[in-house]
């Protein structure tokens, strides 16, 4: 077992994202996690990522505040506290905070396949 302490939680980039903050809570190189890692995201109102698509699982889990996800083919689809939404390997999405608020989720992600 490994315990993570939110203050000792490390900082990192997360390409194509804007206006937010992202911090690994569980991750191979932290605690030796091998199937998937951790995150969590602070978006301000705003913020959110760029239409993309990653080549493993992903699912987020809404702590506070709202965010939009849309998909591919123009769909929205709002997550509010305490909703998730899974994301399947090769799935397109974009993320906004449509809101005035700063909006928290939880992600948790397969490694990128080889």
């Amino acid at each position: 077992m490994k315990k993570v302490e939110l203050k000792d939680a490390k900082l990192y980039e997360a390409a194509g994202h804007f206006k937010m903050t992202t911090l690994r809570l569980q991750h191979k190189e932290i605690t030796g996690v091998e199937s998937f890692w951790v995150g969590l995201s602070y978006f301000l109102p705003g913020g959110g990522a760029e239409m993309s698509v990653a080549n493993f699982e992903r699912v987020y889990f809404m702590i506070s505040g709202e965010m939009t996800v849309i998909t591919e083919d123009g769909k929205e689809i709002v997550l509010k506290p305490f909703d998730s939404l899974y994301i399947s390997a090769g799935e397109k999405r974009a993320l906004i905070n449509k809101t005035n608020l700063p909006a928290t989720m939880l992600v948790i992600a397969g490694y990128p396949k080889s």
